[in-house]
């Protein structure tokens, strides 16, 4: 049975983000998949301390991160994926710390400083990564987030062999704006827009889910 992850970089577990990616795994499920959220803010874990024993020749770490701690049993998990999907709000522009932290984890100990750059990685599994985001379309161009996005994308792809995209743009931040110092855009109206749209987002989230599990090579 395939094995598919998804990580939640959200602090919050039943959000846009925790949301999209259950229907993710749900889609990956309804192709026989066997599927497992983790919430990265559940676990103990720092980012790369730059100890290089993931690059030390004949290392007993070459390949795979040598720090132990929460984040451990999940790169292992990760290792024997046959797909995994990653998810994270956008904050000032970029993934939360949480999800930057486990991504340096995750990637740095499969880089190798070949020329050109390449992999240690032995397989070549589908991935895909889910933003969530307050702005427009339109505002995230303006600010530049494709090139953030358009990077993760370059080193999961380069990686693990195969990535792609998924953003949701102009999400519901609060239940009760009322409460918030808030004028950036009538709550309202966005309430409005975000129940016409988020279940169609969801619906997209879905069948990117079923299309990894279909795209897992034999």
């Amino acid at each position: 049975m395939r094995k598919v992850y998804a990580i939640n970089g959200s602090p919050r577990k039943r959000w846009n983000t925790a949301t999209l990616l259950e229907q993710a795994l749900a889609g990956a499920a309804s192709q026989g998949a066997e599927t497992e959220l983790i919430h990265l803010y559940d676990l103990d874990f720092k980012g790369c301390i730059s100890c290089f024993a993931c690059k030390l020749k004949g290392g007993k770490s070459y390949g795979k991160c040598a720090v132990r701690d929460d984040l451990t049993p999940v790169l292992e998990k990760l290792a024997e994926a046959d797909a995994f999907i990653l998810g994270s709000p956008i904050y000032f522009g970029a993934v939360t710390g949480e999800m930057r932290s486990f991504m340096e984890r995750l990637l740095f100990p499969y880089l190798a400083y070949t020329q050109p750059p390449s992999t240690v990685f032995d397989r070549k599994i589908p991935t895909a990564f889910i933003y969530t985001m307050n702005v427009s379309q339109e505002v995230a161009g303006q600010f530049q987030y494709p090139v953030h996005f358009g990077m993760n994308e370059n080193y999961l792809n380069r990686i693990f062999g195969q990535a792609e995209t998924f953003c949701s743009c102009e999400t519901v931040q609060f239940e009760d704006y009322d409460k918030m110092v808030f004028s950036y855009f009538d709550p309202e109206e966005r309430r409005r827009q975000w129940l016409d749209e988020f279940p169609g987002d969801c619906r997209k989230a879905s069948e990117l889910g079923a299309r990894l599990v279909g795209s897992v090579q034999e």
